[in-house]
């Protein structure tokens, strides 16, 4: 992904693309003076060959074959990010390098090719999808205006460093998804039964979506499917082009060009508002490591969470709303600011939104609220009705109600206005004291949150030393989103707490616009790098030491009291107040910049603050992890065996619209309630069972009450569920045929553990480990 072009004749020289020329010096000597300047010209592939050579090594060291590697990664180039790139030359001219080019290709091809599966689902035909890419080149080819994008003209290169920044900050989120996420989800099974919860969830609609459109609920037959389903068609419709399997495209592949993508597309935003390449860098690493600074020890996920990398695998829509909401930004700020209103950039720009709708449309609710901060900051400036934020407010506006509309039908998800919610969720967290926390406690956490999230934005107030700059409307735009998605956090509440993905998405932009203004700051106020340098680096090693020193483990330890969850935030509170006095005494306006810089280190990179202090603690157990969970994680044991080679061997013998019925309802060796979030038949057979887990069911959603976890609640249709599990634990030939002439069942897919004798009834197909698969005969 780090490629960048360069124009002809032109080399390197101190991480600047400058013009050469070469005189007649007649073939010798000429030959003597080309040769460094071909290693100069291949300089700028070095990058993208490291990352190939190294993303190649940890995919085989995850188990992917290199056949599979090969044809996804040739699909994504030429089915995905050509075509978009052909497309991207004709509609979007604006000076970037091949490599921004490739991500927003990319980007552009992800949304084509969902629109045609969607098309080519709808007409039978599945492969059709690769109509867009066919059709793209020869529409390029054939049209003699547009031959010319085969080529780009020659643009200035950018620097070299920058391109091995991106690379490394790349590659590093292929090795974190190799230690946080691959080693702890297998591909093959029994290991692969105990990854990640939502896995065998996401795997359920790939394959729903694989073989239906619309898509329903495939482990409720019956039930509508009202979730962001668009990244499962896109894995759906790669699935189809390159045979790669599913899981090994949701575990292993799929992700990693959207990661690359994403923080190309983040260096291009971030490049535009701050006008600085080390700026921009700086705020690509806020993007990855931005939390809310936990300044305790021990887990701590309500503050921890967050970052690019975090829950890039475990929630893959998210990942895809991200790359896809990018290049909505990029263009919103050339449209804002650039006066760049060429009608092709506002289709892009439509395209991109409407993609949002099925992608992630927790992103629309968010630009609305930057965009009526930017029209109404127009309105109040020029004292009239800004014309471009409000087309941009109307296009944005259509989609979230086509969205709640047409896509979710009003389904909420449990997502109810709960005022500070969070802070019982904090409190339970901190203390592990049953029942609700005191008003006074919920003010105290509040306030705490309020002060992390200070903390990790305070870079903001450099802009006071312009205040001009405040007036940006890419600047508006985005502080208007990140005070929207902390609103939604601390108003909105959700037994999972869903409501953080509205906070996380906004992660980026606020390390924009954080970066943005300690830039400027620095500037201003003549402020020295090394100083800047120290300061931040200050306030990294504060951000680890005062966890160490003060020993606050989450959960508090009995007979602690809960006031002590405030001291780590007073001692840096004091830190920062006495730091502040000396600097600004010491060096005035400068000092003020300083002290920006050391908070901001505290907050921006919070998540790998919070990884230190992981590691710090596993090296000195004595420094304080709290209580150890000694239930640990599920075993390869508890687990049945046979599960995947019989799904295999039903997916492989059964039409696609068969029904399958099956005694598993709840998750293996779960220890919370009967918990519902068990999708392994849908997944593995890619098939639509009559009842499997419901807890992810809109009808489901609809039942749970705040607080309620939604994997607890019983299946509203008892008789259903009984006649269901009657045909498994009691079989006879009632039983096992009412399945069939009621329901439409023909399939049963059992774990013979807890089953009766069903060989008696219906006709064993095929038997795996504790699994068997009968068929349910014609009377």
């Amino acid at each position: 992904m780090a490629m960048d072009r360069v124009g002809d004749n032109s080399s390197v020289r101190s991480g600047e693309y400058v013009k050469t020329t070469t005189p007649d010096t007649g073939p010798a000597r000429q030959s003597n003076i080309d040769r460094p300047s071909r290693r100069r010209s291949v300089r700028p592939w070095f990058p993208a060959v490291f990352l190939a050579v190294f993303t190649l090594t940890v995919l085989r060291l995850s188990g992917v074959s290199i056949p599979d590697i090969a044809v996804f990664f040739t699909y994504i180039a030429l089915g995905l990010t050509f075509p978009g790139v052909l497309l991207i030359r004709f509609l979007y001219r604006d000076a970037r390098s091949l490599t921004e080019e490739l991500a927003l290709g990319l980007a552009l091809g992800y949304v084509l090719e969902v629109a045609a599966y969607i098309a080519a689902r709808v007409a039978g035909l599945p492969l059709l999808v690769l109509a867009f890419p066919v059709g793209t080149y020869l529409l390029f080819l054939v049209v003699p205006r547009l031959r010319g994008h085969w080529r780009s003209a020659p643009r200035r290169g950018i620097p070299l460093w920058w391109s091995w920044s991106i690379t490394l900050t790349v590659a590093y989120q292929v090795a974190w998804s190799l230690f946080a996420f691959f080693t702890k989800n297998p591909l093959t099974w029994p290991a692969l039964g105990s990854s990640a919860t939502d896995t065998s969830f996401h795997l359920s609609l790939i394959g729903e979506i694989k073989h239906h459109m619309p898509p329903k609920d495939p482990a409720v037959a019956g039930e509508p499917l009202f979730y962001h389903w668009f990244v499962h068609a896109e894995l759906a419709a790669t699935s189809w082009v390159t045979g790669v399997e599913p899981v090994v495209l949701l575990l292993r592949l799929a992700m990693l060009p959207m990661l690359g993508a994403l923080v190309v597309l983040v260096g291009m935003v971030a490049r535009r508002v701050i006008d600085s390449w080390p700026g921009a860098f700086l705020a690509v690493l806020g993007a990855m490591f931005m939390a809310a600074p936990s300044l305790y020890l021990g887990k701590n996920g309500i503050f921890t969470w967050g970052g690019i990398p975090d829950e890039a695998w475990a929630s893959p829509s998210q990942t895809f709303g991200a790359v896809l909401f990018a290049p909505a930004a990029l263009l919103l700020i050339d449209i804002l600011e650039g006066g760049v209103r060429r009608r092709s950039n506002w289709l892009l720009l439509t395209i991109f939104l409407v993609a949002l709708t099925g992608a992630k449309s927790t992103y629309l609710p968010l630009l609305t609220a930057g965009l009526i901060a930017v029209a109404t900051l127009g309105a109040v400036r020029s004292r009239r009705l800004p014309r471009t934020p409000l087309i941009a407010l109307g296009i944005t506006l259509a989609c979230l109600v086509c969205a709640q509309a047409v896509l979710y039908r009003g389904a909420r998800q449990a997502v109810s206005l709960s005022p500070l919610s969070i802070t019982t969720n904090l409190w339970h967290e901190f203390t592990g004291l049953p029942g609700g926390p005191a008003p006074a406690a919920v003010a105290g956490l509040t306030l705490v949150y309020l002060l992390c999230w200070v903390t990790a934005w305070c870079g903001i107030a450099g802009l006071l030393t312009r205040p001009g700059l405040l007036m940006r409307p890419s600047v508006v735009m985005m502080i208007g989103m990140g005070g929207a998605g902390l609103g939604a956090v601390l108003l909105l509440g959700n037994s999972h707490l869903n409501q953080l993905y509205f906070l996380r998405a906004v992660y980026p932009y606020m390390a924009i616009v954080s970066v943005y203004g300690l830039v400027v700051a620095v500037r201003h106020t003549r402020a020295s790098l090394v100083m800047t340098a120290c300061a931040a680096g200050a306030g990294a090693v504060a951000a680890c030491l005062i966890p160490l020193l003060c020993g606050i483990a989450i959960p508090l330890h009995p007979g602690q009291p809960p006031a002590l969850l405030y001291l780590p935030y007073l001692v840096l509170l004091a830190l920062v107040t006495l730091a502040a006095i000396a600097l600004i005494v010491k060096r005035g306006r400068a000092g003020a910049a300083l002290t920006l810089s050391l908070v901001a280190a505290v907050g921006l990179p919070a998540a790998a603050h919070a990884r230190v202090l992981e590691a710090l603690s596993r090296l000195y157990p004595a420094a304080g992890a709290g209580p150890e969970n000694t239930a640990g994680p599920m075993t390869a044991t508890a687990l049945p065996q046979g599960a995947l080679t019989a799904g295999r061997w039903l997916r492989g013998h059964s039409g696609v619209d068969d029904l399958v019925a099956t005694n598993g309802h709840f998750r293996w060796s779960s220890s919370k309630c009967h918990d519902s979030r068990q999708f392994w038949v849908s997944a593995l057979t890619e098939r639509r069972v009559l009842v499997e887990g419901w807890a992810y069911s809109s009808k489901n959603w609809e039942r749970v009450q705040p607080g309620q976890a939604p994997e607890c609640a019983h299946f509203w249709d008892s008789a259903r569920l009984g006649a269901n599990d009657a045909a498994f634990a009691a079989p006879s030939r009632e039983s096992v045929q009412r399945l069939r002439s009621v329901y439409g069942v023909r399939w049963l897919f059992a774990d013979e553990r807890h089953a009766g004798r069903i060989a008696d009834y219906a006709t064993e197909r095929f038997r795996s480990g504790d699994f068997a698969v009968y068929e349910i005969p014609e009377r």
